[in-house]
Order: structure tokens, then C-alpha cells, then sequence
């Protein structure tokens, strides 16, 4: 939409956003945080780590971005990453089909742009896993190319500053949002901005809790706290209630190993490894009836605590068995009896069995490396 086609009321609007972006980017000179992929910045670097931050804390990431780019530091070794390892530097931030994107767009990215990404809003955009937002980011903050990267924080801070009451879980608002910002969007500093607009959601105009309006640089220009509104912006619609799954999960040790089994090559956890788990609630007797179909032979059991872990669609209530068998002569070929320490080290386990893997003294993602670092 051109200017002369904007409504009397969209180019008010506009007016305040540009004495807002003089603002913010002020501040923001004052009061940007000191993060890891801001002390270096590269294309790949801002790549990996907004696609880390979603869905995801910064102070949960800091530790993970440093190991997965010490351990991948450009484009083409997460390329040629083999893919366990690829899961294991990935292993407790979750969501693990993104990391696999995020290959299968470096192998794209070897192949068509030398190793380089692209400084192309719209290449960026065509390279499996990057969405508007990502490439936005990108761009912006890399290259410097004035586009918008619209996410959670951007669309609430706005949504708040403007006192907007459109559904901002609807595609056509986060379109139309980045349609606005680009209009006022600083060309001399649109990295900046973007990063300035999620810091100060982040930071100040957060999604938790009473906002920190004291502290904003819009504390006079905002309609939703001249009006009192706050509280009631942005308006997100109620999400869809998780689908919820029994599970029953089998700690099976033949001495110093315990099984682990690699999960189907589809579907939820896709190829990582997991404790051999089974669907419902069993009773031990159900247990020990199923392990010797396994041609296990139990020795004792034990039940152990209850758990629940949450994905973005499905929740896992778990119970629990320690078993003990007899060391196998043969077995189901799906099994694989590890020691702990070799399956903390080289297998990719997702969190959602880290209230039992514990039983083992086996520690998963943020967790393992926290303590790493405190030794």
C-alpha cells in the first residue's frame, strides 16, 4: 500500500511509530544486553541463534549456541554434520526437526550460494526452515537490508504502543504488522531496530507478568497506558487443549548397560534415541509379561516416579519401571544396551525422558553442560 492510499488514521499512526523508532533506537544504544551472537556478528551466526531463540529463553540458549558454533562454525560443517551428532549438540532445546531444516538448508546453501547465505531477503525465504521472520532477521542484523523481522515481542509491543486489537495469532495481522513496520522502518539502521523491538518485548514490554512501563521509551507515547489497557493487549486467540498420551517408560538394565532404542524415522522425535517405552499405563505384571516376549529374562522390578513432559501439541503422562534381567544371550535387534556414560556422550536423547534417565545418573542438554561449565 502506497502512502497517499494509507486511511487518515493508519498515517497518524505511522507518524507515532517513526518519533517511536527515534526512541528505541536511543535506548537501545543504552541498554542492549551483551549476548554471545552479538559479540560476533555473521550471517550464519545470527541464523543459528534466532533459530535457537524460538520458543526458547535467551539465558536457556547462551550455553547451547556456544557449543553447537564451536562445535559447527560455518555453513559447511553443519553441512556435513553426520546427523547424531548433529542431534546431540541439539539435545534438550527440543523441537529437534529444526536442526535437521537447518541442515538440509546448509547443504542447499553449499550447493547453490557457495557456502554463503544468501543477502537476499526473498533467497533467504526459499531455504528450508527460515520463515519471514528469520529471514528478517537475517537480513536486517547481517546485511543490513531494510526488512522487518516480525515475532511475538515485536507484534505485542507494537500492538500495545498502538492500542491494536487485532488477533496477532492470525497470519493476516503479522502480515499487515510487517507491512507498517517496513513503511518506518530506519534504512540506516534496521538491524538495530529489529533487535531493538525484541529487546525491548523482551526486556521491559514483557509477555509475563505486569510490563515495565516505568522503564520504557514509550512510556509517553503508548495508548494502551495512557488508557489503561495494557493488560488486555495483545489479543491472542486461545490455542487448540494439547492431546494428551499414557505412557509407559522402561528403565531395563542387564548390569552396567541399560537399553536404549532409536525411535521410528517419522513422526514425533524422529530418529532420536529413547528409553524402550510403551503406550498406556501397564502394571508390572503387564510389564514383565511384555519383557519376556522380548526374551528378557526379569529379575526384579521396581515402579518408579510418575513424570509428565509437554510438547506444543501432545503431553506425555509417564510412569515408570526399573527392571533388572538376566544378561540376554539374543534379543529384539531394536534394543541397544549401553553404558551410561556412553549414552550421555553419544546419543541423542530428548528431554522428555529426563525425569528417568536420572535413575541412571545421566544428564540431558542444559542440564549436562551447566554442570560441565561449573567443574
Amino acid at each position: 500500500m502506497q502512502q497517499n492510499e494509507l486511511t487518515q488514521e493508519e498515517k497518524l499512526q505511522d507518524e507515532v511509530l517513526r518519533e517511536a523508532a527515534v526512541l528505541l533506537l536511543e535506548w537501545f544504544d543504552g541498554h542492549a544486553r551483551i549476548l554471545p551472537w552479538r559479540e560476533e556478528v555473521t550471517p550464519y551466526r545470527v541464523w543459528v541463534s534466532e533459530i535457537m531463540l524460538q520458543q526458547t529463553r535467551v539465558e536457556a540458549v547462551k550455553p547451547f549456541f556456544q557449543r553447537f558454533t564451536q562445535a559447527l562454525p560455518n555453513v559447511e560443517a553443519l553441512a556435513n554434520c553426520e546427523e547424531d551428532r548433529l542431534l546431540k549438540l541439539w539435545e534438550g532445546l527440543g523441537y529437534y526437526n529444526r536442526v535437521r531444516n537447518m541442515q538440509t538448508a546448509a547443504k542447499t546453501v553449499m550447493q547453490d550460494y557457495d557456502g554463503e547465505l544468501p543477502a537476499d531477503y526473498q533467497a533467504l525465504l526459499s531455504l528450508k526452515g527460515i520463515g519471514s521472520y528469520t529471514a528478517g532477521a537475517v537480513a536486517s542484523i547481517a546485511y543490513n537490508l531494510p526488512v522487518p523481522a516480525v515475532d511475538g515481542n515485536v507484534l505485542r509491543v507494537i500492538s500495545r504502543l498502538l492500542e491494536l486489537y487485532d488477533d496477532i495469532m492470525k497470519d493476516s495481522v503479522k502480515k499487515a504488522m510487517e507491512t507498517r513496520i517496513r513503511r518506518i522502518m530506519p534504512e540506516d539502521r534496521p538491524g538495530a531496530f529489529n533487535q531493538a523491538l525484541m529487546e525491548l518485548g523482551a526486556t521491559v514490554c514483557v509477555p509475563n507478568g505486569p510490563a515495565r512501563c516505568e522503564e520504557c521509551p514509550w512510556q509517553e507515547l503508548c495508548q494502551a497506558r495512557k488508557h489503561g489497557t495494557i493488560s488486555e493487549l495483545p489479543v491472542k486467540a486461545a490455542k487448540k487443549k494439547r492431546r494428551i498420551e499414557e505412557r509407559t517408560i522402561l528403565i531395563i538394565s542387564d548390569g552396567d548397560r541399560a537399553a536404549i532404542c532409536r525411535r521410528p524415522d517419522h513422526g514425533l522425535l524422529r530418529g532420536m534415541y529413547e528409553l524402550p517405552s510403551l503406550e498406556g499405563h501397564l502394571s508390572q505384571d503387564e510389564v514383565l509379561d511384555y519383557l519376556r516376549t522380548q526374551n528378557f529374562s526379569p529379575l526384579h522390578i521396581r515402579t518408579l516416579s510418575e513424570a509428565k513432559h509437554i510438547f506444543s501439541h501432545v503431553e506425555w503422562r509417564m510412569i515408570g519401571y526399573q527392571i533388572r534381567i538376566e544378561e540376554p544371550e539374543e534379543y529384539e535387534e531394536k534394543y541397544l544396551f549401553v553404558e551410561p556414560e556412553e549414552t550421555e556422550k553419544n546419543y541423542p536423547i530428548p528431554a522428555a525422558f529426563s525425569a528417568y534417565v536420572r535413575y541412571l545418573d545421566i544428564r540431558l542438554g542444559q542440564e549436562k553442560y551447566e554442570e560441565e561449565q561449573n567443574k
